[in-house]
């Protein structure tokens, strides 16, 4: 069976409170129904992963991001699919019912300690204390 290419960018979203943006997924989600997750998607071809991230952002959140700031790559193996996810990550310091969620069924902004108790697969969790470190040294 080939293996098909994928490239996903994700967005983070952070707050004053060193708070990350998550996603609850729909019960009907292909991927990780019901979990907590990270807003963005699949890279379209001809897309850079900023402009995917950009376009993602304004999907699903109806949201212009203002300086998204690259911060991780990985590769990643699934089932039937390999690739590479492009994390980005901004700071929000606007108005949050400016935010409109147009894709799952919640969203949330979570601590550090929330995100431990999240349903959220644990590869996940590890990136998010990874941001949340890194935003936490940038107010200390």
């Amino acid at each position: 069976m080939q293996e098909i290419g994928l490239n996903v960018a994700l967005i983070v979203l952070y707050d004053q409170n060193r708070r990350i943006l998550l996603q609850h997924r729909t019960a009907d989600a292909e991927r990780l129904p019901n979990y907590w997750a990270f807003f963005g998607g699949g890279i379209k071809n001809g897309e850079t992963p900023i402009d995917g991230i950009k376009r993602e952002a304004i999907e699903e959140l109806q949201y212009e991001l203002k300086n998204p700031i690259f911060f991780l790559k990985k590769n990643f193996r699934l089932p039937n699919a390999e690739g590479h996810l492009y994390i980005f990550i901004e700071p929000f310091y606007g108005d949050k019912s400016s935010l409109k969620l147009c894709e799952g069924q919640g969203w949330g902004w979570f601590s550090i300690e929330e995100i431990n108790d999240c349903k959220m697969i644990e590869h996940d969790k590890e990136i998010a204390r990874k941001i949340i470190e890194c935003i936490s040294d940038r107010y200390s």
